[in-house]
């Protein structure tokens, strides 16, 4: 099995007709492991970073990763091609993720609304940075931490479909044709459901987050304590502001964006500059699904 890392591919870039994953399919499908190592390890840290930013905790990221590369070498020796391989691939990704429980969760549904959320932000105290002589990492790193994970979590007040399609069209920048052939609708339908979860979640953000609309009484350096205290933000286990590999912006396909207003545009800046996280342990979760199975 292959353990050097391998480069950073943005498989969305890829809109040719012809398929860069089709060598490897078929060697996969031939019973090679090296080609089936190859062929994950090309997709798993995008499926990764779908799966956080679906579900917002890593160790449920990890486990749906893991579950869907299970699944796809499972399906495997049925695909026939009639589909380009990473369409197909990441439908099975998309399906599956809506259909992840957890005991006080569907990740098919809203965790709540943005009205819910906007109440329960204002709600959260405005406390002091805490003294750096009593955390781990420098203030700066909690800070940074602080504002991924509450802008992660904001994605969960949108539907699980509403949320995959904003991750895949506002954030990976996914076309409309290639967005609509993995959730299995039409690129009219891809495009609306984008255009209704792009207004809800910027009008949430414009009322509310001063990374904005710096009018905003939110400020990431002023919950940042009230996170820790609350439990959101483990100065010793960071979530989100671990190693990662580059930013959104740097390996998601660039396409030409619509007109927004300012505030939707600065929204998606938010965004498109978090980090793209390294899946943790990759080797370690190719390990774990591969050697109990044969194609």
């Amino acid at each position: 099995m292959q353990t050097t890392p391998v480069a950073l591919q943005n498989p969305f870039l890829e809109n040719s007709l012809c398929d860069p994953d089709k060598e490897l399919v078929a060697g996969a499908k031939a019973g090679r492991r090296d080609q089936l190592d190859l062929l994950l390890t090309r997709h798993l840290p995008w499926l990764f970073n779908l799966s956080l930013r679906m579900l917002h905790r890593r160790a449920d990221a990890e486990d749906a990763t893991q579950e869907i590369l299970l699944k796809i070498i499972k399906a495997l020796p049925g695909f026939r091609g009639e589909a380009k391989f990473r369409n197909w691939l990441y439908r099975i990704a998309f399906n599956h993720l809506l259909t992840v429980k957890k005991p006080k969760w569907a990740a098919a549904d809203a965790i709540c609304s943005f009205t819910v959320a906007s109440a329960g932000l204002r709600q959260v105290p405005d406390l002091d940075l805490p003294d750096p002589r009593t955390v781990p990492v420098p203030i700066e790193i909690l800070i940074e931490e602080t504002k991924n994970n509450c802008m992660i979590g904001t994605l969960l007040c949108l539907d699980g479909r509403q949320r995959l399609v904003f991750i895949l069209g506002e954030i990976f920048q996914v076309s409309d044709q290639v967005g609509a052939e993995i959730a299995e609708v039409t690129p009219a339908n891809f495009r609306q459901i984008l255009s209704r979860a792009r207004r809800d979640l910027f009008e949430y953000l414009r009322d509310n987050c001063s990374l904005v609309n710096p009018e905003n009484d939110c400020k990431c350096a002023r919950k940042t304590r009230a996170f820790i205290n609350a439990g959101f933000v483990d100065p010793a286990k960071l979530e989100f502001t671990q190693v990662h590999v580059q930013r959104v912006r740097d390996v998601a396909a660039q396409r030409s964006p619509e007109i927004f207003d300012a505030y939707m545009e600065a929204g998606a800046n938010v965004y498109r500059n978090h980090p793209f996280y390294e899946p943790p342990e990759q080797t370690e979760i190719l390990r774990r699904v591969l050697p109990p199975l044969t194609i």
